[in-house]
């Protein structure tokens, strides 16, 4: 698979009988191994490592494992201050980790997310992230989608270009 500077994305908007959601999949080309990129992404405490719009973040529990709970910190500049989240899944032979957003000052709400690194074939990975959360009162999907997706894409990228750097050094 050739490598890509942005993430590629596969979305699609679904209409709930009490809400609407949308959710969407994004994928990002990575040139270092599986072990490498599955390094940096399990990090359930330390996820500024590679997302830039994060500040600081704080393990709320003794252990980063599943039910873990962590405060974010967001950035200022962006439409939101904080945000806690638990860890749903942390499987390291399938290299998957997964969490939800239960709480903070943000706009969103019942997100989920889940990603997965893969080998590509080639000594690289292939990183798989979706994601499911509710649409805003006052925003429509795309609207959404489109927020979301960037800031998705944005911390693939940045993913990238971290492991690649432990990779090239």
């Amino acid at each position: 698979m050739p490598s890509n500077s942005s993430a590629s994305s596969k979305q699609d908007v679904m209409a709930g009988s009490t809400h609407r959601r949308c959710r969407s999949r994004l994928i990002q080309h990575i040139s270092a191994p599986v072990e490498t990129v599955w390094s940096i992404l399990r990090r359930f405490d330390k996820p500024q490592k590679y997302k830039r719009f994060i500040k600081s973040c704080t393990l709320l529990t003794p252990h980063a494992s599943i039910g873990a709970i962590r405060e974010v910190e967001v950035i200022s500049g962006l439409p939101a201050v904080n945000s806690r989240e638990r860890l749903e899944v942390l499987d390291d032979e399938r290299h998957v980790i997964s969490f939800r957003i239960i709480g903070g000052e943000h706009r969103l709400v019942n997100y989920s997310s889940s990603t997965s690194v893969n080998d590509d074939g080639s000594g690289g990975s292939v990183v798989v992230e979706s994601y499911v959360v509710d649409v805003p009162d006052g925003n429509t999907p795309e609207d959404t989608r489109v927020f979301v997706d960037t800031i998705v894409s944005c911390n693939l990228l940045s993913l990238k270009e971290t492991a690649e750097m432990i990779e090239c050094c």
